[in-house]
């Protein structure tokens, strides 16, 4: 079978399918939209690919010989068949359908994932979002992802970045009744004597340290202090419970914030850096599952001006 469905003999044998089925040169022409003549040297080269005439013609009628129909009997299912996968995948091709993979920081989620999930279910049936929150940076092509969202500062250069949202910044914030009994650091140097809680990026053996901005460059602070989490949002329940200062990106406490639970320290020295971008592997073609999701993200989220002048030394996700 191999032998004979090479190059353009797989024409041949629609072709003959074809002229089997309709019992008409000229119909099975019009069927497959090609001229008679052409459907003709078709039918005519396969037989001498066979050996074997398959085909008795007259100028009136066509009919199968027994060799033909032998044949035509066994190789109609099976082009059929062929056919109906081929379809199949030129409609998947056109409509979005399958598994799309996301790999996100969990501070996306809230803000650029939840919000288009009723509407994407809806407008997407047959489209699956597997989505994995996790705030470690991992290989988006070698972990079997599609996208990902995360901090610019952690995307591979080969991959395509799209802008979601805004500068981010950390800061460092506390709760009243810790600043009453310890009082205020003046300068992120002065945060090595008070009680800090830390966090560890997932698959990272030591904490996180602190990052700061003065006179154009960013500098690092190695805080101690009781409690070390590798989840943001237990590190900021400490922070509001006055267990110690937490850092945090500034719109995950402006709540908290404005509500007098935190307060803001060491602004002066807390700058913005890049924010969250949508970023996948480069591609020809793009499944159209994958460009649907692409496409509900970009129109769902907060898009940025393109022009970014913020120092992009990175904090931690928020």
């Amino acid at each position: 079978m191999d032998t004979l469905l090479s190059g353009s003999d797989y024409n041949q044998l629609r072709a003959f399918v074809a002229v089997g089925e309709l019992l008409s040169f000229s119909r099975a022409a019009e069927t497959l939209g090609v001229s008679p003549s052409a459907l003709s040297q078709m039918v005519r080269g396969f037989e001498e690919r066979v050996g074997v005439r398959l085909l008795n013609r007259t100028t009136r009628s066509v009919a199968l010989t027994e060799a033909g129909e032998t044949l035509f009997r066994r190789v109609r299912p099976v082009v059929s068949e062929l056919g109906d996968a081929i379809g199949q995948v030129r409609r998947t091709r056109e409509r979005p359908a399958g598994t799309v993979r996301i790999h996100a920081f969990r501070s996306a989620a809230e803000t650029y994932l939840d919000p288009i999930l009723p509407g994407f279910a809806l407008a997407y049936p047959d489209v699956v979002l597997d989505i994995t929150l996790d705030d470690e940076v991992v290989d988006i092509v070698a972990g079997g992802f599609d996208a990902a969202i995360r901090i610019g500062e952690v995307i591979e250069h080969d991959m395509v970045a799209v802008r979601l949202g805004p500068e981010m910044r950390q800061i460092a914030v506390a709760a009243p009744e810790y600043l009453a009994a310890h009082g205020r650091p003046e300068h992120p140097r002065d945060l090595v004597r008070h009680r800090c809680i830390r966090w560890r990026w997932p698959g990272h053996a030591t904490p996180y340290a602190w990052e700061f901005f003065e006179d154009g460059r960013w500098f690092s602070v190695a805080v101690g202090g009781p409690l070390i989490v590798d989840d943001k949002q237990m590190a900021r329940r400490a922070a509001l419970r006055g267990i110690g200062i937490g850092f945090a990106i500034e719109q995950a406490v402006a709540g908290d914030i404005a509500a007098g639970r935190l307060e803001p320290l060491l602004e002066r020295w807390s700058a913005p850096f890049p924010g969250l971008f949508l970023c996948y592997p480069r591609q020809r073609q793009m499944a159209p599952a994958l460009r649907a999701f692409i496409d509900a993200v970009r129109q769902g989220g907060t898009m940025a001006a393109s022009d970014d002048r913020s120092p992009r030394r990175p904090g931690g996700p928020g």
